[in-house]
């Protein structure tokens, strides 16, 4: 639920004990070496306890606890034990929203009005800006302490008309201002749209399809398989964190999960088993604000760019807790940290792991190239639908590439590839440098049969090959 606006205080407040040489993370994606930096790191920062996933080519290649799940006793963090992860509930929320408006039941051009027309501006103010923090409603926890409004239980419409019901920060729509307040209109919605609860309706659409077991919205009884949530203040021995009372959490940050879990759901929205296509490419859109200016959020999600792969992420903070989840589309590849420690920052570590999962094709020696535009996958998804249907877009080709496609070679590439239909999987099995290009080799699987594909890439983004034969 935090914007963990805390990390860069971590070094200066609440660094513990005397300070260490740096731990140097590995040169190469060596699992034993992560491992044993990853276990460095917990011991040198202190964390209580820590889980993570690394997930490679839609596979789960590495999931450890390290720490403890309580300071008292011995029972250790493992793969199954459950976190509070915060903010990062609100990507399910938005994919609530988009489903049901896949169901035709709302839109996400529809107004606040619609559904509360007692708030501010409500007839200015749209799902989409909700979504996307452009609303200008208030957040109700810009802090990273637990404030004392919510150490007493609130019931979340009394809190929207609190902070969704007084003046705005901004006109909607011409700035980014994260809010959580946004997030708990979202969540009444889905209940007033669908007829159920928030959490029956997530665990209906999503938890159970999914197959996510270990994932639960606000749960009641919290077991052993629990961790507990532990917080420090100038250098004092880590306590155990108050939780936020009832409604204050709820769909800005309310869920709770397991690494594994997490990583089910990365892969599931990487692969469209989710939402439809439309849906996925709205909520992974950076938005444009009236100014004309672009803000690196989508729907519940960051965009970025990571030696050349376009990064999905985001972090969730709730008391006793912080959370990082990334996922790489272009590769099927995701990065899941949660631990039970609201004090210590983890930001090198995360950032050391993304950059070791994002360099993993390129090798310790060859720096792929950074490319302009979507990811490989995407990018080649894109063109054997224009070669399927004979017509290609030559404003993104090279000029070498763009005289070899004469219109006789699309007619034949159309007759031949078209027959085929869409592929179920499009993959990249590696990415390297070469003549300052990004080459992408991909694997197209269709029903009756495999093709390999490679696609060479300018930093500008011009696409100078793209071709494709039998496997």
């Amino acid at each position: 639920m935090k914007t963990l606006v805390r990390a860069g205080l971590v070094a200066l407040l609440f660094v513990r004990g005397p300070v260490a040489p740096a731990i140097e993370p590995p040169k190469t994606f060596d699992l034993k070496a992560i491992d044993a930096y990853v276990a460095a790191t917990v011991k040198e920062k202190q964390f209580v306890g820590l889980s993570l996933v690394i997930m490679r080519d839609g596979k789960i290649v590495l999931a450890r606890g390290y720490g403890k799940s309580s300071v008292t006793g011995d029972k250790p963090i493992r793969p199954e034990t459950r976190f509070a992860v915060g903010s990062i509930t609100k990507q399910f929320v938005c994919a609530c929203i988009l489903l049901l408006a896949e169901d035709g039941k709302l839109s996400v051009d529809d107004r606040v009005a619609k559904f509360y027309p007692g708030l501010t501006r409500a007839k200015d103010i749209s799902l989409y800006d909700l979504m996307t923090h452009t609303s200008g409603y208030p957040d109700y926890a810009p802090l990273d302490i637990l404030d004392q409004k919510q150490q007493k239980a609130i019931a979340p419409d009394d809190l929207i008309r609190t902070f969704a019901g007084g003046k705005l920060d901004f006109e909607p729509g011409t700035r980014w201002s994260y809010s959580n307040t946004g997030f708990i209109l979202l969540g009444r919605i889905v209940e007033k749209v669908s007829g159920q609860p928030f959490g029956t309706f997530l665990e209906r659409r999503i938890l159970k399809p999914l197959g996510l077991e270990q994932t639960a919205f606000e749960p009641k009884k919290r077991g052993d398989d629990f961790a507990l949530g532990y917080t420090s203040f100038a250098l004092g021995d880590p306590e155990p964190a108050t939780p936020e009372a009832d409604g204050w959490n709820y769909s800005a940050g309310g869920l709770y999960a397991t690494a594994s879990d997490l990583a089910k759901w990365d892969l599931a929205l990487m692969e469209g088993k989710l939402l439809r296509p439309a849906s996925y490419k709205l909520m992974t859109t950076p938005r444009e604000l009236k100014t004309g200016k672009t803000k690196d959020y989508g729907c519940g999600l960051r965009i970025a760019r990571l030696h050349g792969e376009t990064i999905l992420s985001h972090s969730g903070g709730v008391s006793g807790f912080v959370t990082r989840n990334a996922m790489f589309p272009g590769t099927r590849s995701a990065v899941v940290i949660l631990t039970n420690t609201d004090y210590t920052d983890d930001t090198p570590l995360r950032d050391a792991l993304l950059a070791l999962v994002a360099q993993q094709d390129g090798g310790p020696d060859v720096a792929v190239p950074t490319v302009r535009g979507p990811a490989a996958a995407k990018v080649a998804q894109e063109l054997l639908k224009q070669l399927q249907a004979g017509e290609i877009d030559r404003s993104r080709l090279g000029e070498d590439y763009n005289h070899f496609l004469t219109r006789e070679k699309l007619r034949g590439a159309a007759t031949r590839l078209k027959p085929l239909g869409e592929p179920a999987k499009v993959e990249v099995e590696s990415r390297y440098e070469r003549g300052g290009m990004e080459v992408a080799t991909l694997r197209f699987t269709f029903k009756s049969i495999v093709l390999r594909g490679s696609l060479y890439r300018t930093p500008d983004g011009k696409v100078q090959q793209f071709l494709v034969d039998r496997q």
